[in-house]
């Protein structure tokens, strides 16, 4: 019997997606025979798919959200929103199987552009004091970039320390002290933050519709294959990836996109990252996909921009990004007092319906969320997820609650009426 990591990466390669590094989850359960449901091909426009002012169920398949069903029933999209929609997911095996996949194949569709096939890449390194110079080359064109490794103090070969790879800088003190290892790359020199097409993966890879996201996400995995190569101070079992803002969804697509990653801590990420595309107006600046996609149009893929003035045709939202994280961790940062992206809907309507299929699937001490004061990118914020972060990193038991949502209060549960329909759990 193949496990649920197997099944996964074979039902990716058998899509358009790239084949992405196997989740590893649970072994499977039963013997019983699973029929995933279709992913639909093409897929879906906007005008094919249901108004969904409700955060989309994460538990239906994405056949069953299209509005070809619609003729069954006339409250077809409020069946879809309240989780009564046709065949949705009912066993961890199903959702390991049969949806994980299709969500990573849907988001590299609609948002993120399709990731690059590792297997045809050679990556080389070589380290330097504490710079490790990295190579890239596929089809005959090769990119080069470089990160900076800080080992805490005691780190070798024969007592491995685990990492947290970073770009944009982060609080080094307190990981390092928490005999964390630090690594941080130079974003711009993988993929300048502008429609540019410059820097180390484009390179390697112009001319094709892949986010800026999607480019720095790639610059984390070659940057931990190059440590994997060069620094045997690391343990490749425990890694944390982290960035802020806009780095912050970089961050948040590195994790989602390579099951090496054991730790994501997107911080202060908003929206084309784990802010949501729905409830966007409720703290901070109204941060849309509207203006995020005017402003910034480089981060994601083309497809996106198809949505706007739609978004609420999309059928999938921050949640489902989270959810596809699962079962490995994922820590979400933010600050009560920023002025820019959505925190009080990112801790009230993100974490909590996020939290509902990683509770289902077992894995819900693996997810967490930091409500802290301060602003936008506060340093500070490192410091509040760092027992959260030593305690997946060196089970290390903490007394801080990361189910708070803080001055937020509890979560809005009618943003996400599937609630009350999640399977239950075998």
């Amino acid at each position: 019997m193949r496990t649920g990591a197997q099944l996964l990466i074979g039902a990716i390669a058998a899509g358009s997606a790239a084949a992405l590094p196997a989740v590893e989850s649970q072994q499977d359960s039963s013997n019983a025979a699973v029929d995933c449901a279709a992913i639909p091909s093409p897929f879906p426009t906007w005008q094919q798919l249901p108004v969904q002012s409700t955060m989309p169920d994460p538990f239906l398949p994405l056949k069953y959200t299209t509005t070809d069903n619609a003729a069954s029933s006339s409250t077809f999209a409020q069946d879809v929103m309240t989780g009564k929609g046709q065949k949705r997911v009912q066993t961890p095996e199903e959702w390991y199987k049969c949806r994980q996949p299709e969500i990573l194949q849907l988001l590299q569709e609609y948002q993120f552009g399709y990731y690059p096939d590792h297997s045809q890449e050679k990556v080389e390194a070589t380290r330097s004091g504490s710079t490790v110079n990295i190579a890239v080359t596929a089809g005959g064109k090769t990119g080069k970039f470089k990160a900076t490794l800080t080992l805490p103090s005691g780190a070798s070969a024969s007592k491995k320390a685990p990492v947290v790879i970073n770009i944009g800088g982060m609080q080094n003190a307190p990981y390092l002290s928490a005999g964390i290892a630090v690594v941080g790359f130079d974003y711009t020199s993988v993929a300048a933050d502008s429609n540019s097409k410059t820097g180390a993966f484009w390179d390697v890879y112009k001319g094709r519709d892949i986010g800026v996201l999607t480019a720095w996400a790639w610059g984390f995995h070659r940057t931990l294959d190059g440590l994997n190569m060069t620094v045997p101070e690391i343990d490749s079992t425990r890694v944390g990836v982290t960035g802020c803002s806009r780095l912050g969804k970089g961050a948040l697509a590195a994790g989602l996109l390579d099951t090496r990653i054991t730790l994501t801590m997107p911080m202060s990420a908003g929206v084309q990252g784990i802010g949501p595309y729905r409830y966007h107006a409720m703290s901070g600046q109204d941060e849309t996909l509207e203006n995020s996609k005017s402003g910034a149009g480089w981060w994601s893929d083309s497809k996106l921009g198809t949505f706007v003035n739609h978004a609420e045709n999309l059928p999938y939202d921050a949640h489902t990004i989270a959810a596809a994280i699962a079962p490995r961790a994922l820590i979400i940062d933010q600050g009560t007092g920023d002025q820019f992206t959505n925190s009080k809907a990112t801790a009230v309507i993100v974490y909590p319906a996020a939290k509902l299929v990683y509770d289902w699937l077992g894995a819900g001490d693996k997810i967490g969320m930091s409500v802290r004061s301060g602003g936008h990118c506060d340093m500070s914020g490192f410091t509040s997820i760092l027992p959260f972060v030593q305690k997946i990193f060196f089970g290390t038991p903490t007394t801080k609650d990361y189910n708070s949502l803080g001055s937020y209060g509890s979560p809005m549960t009618t943003a996400y009426p599937w609630y009350t329909a999640v399977p239950k759990a075998s």
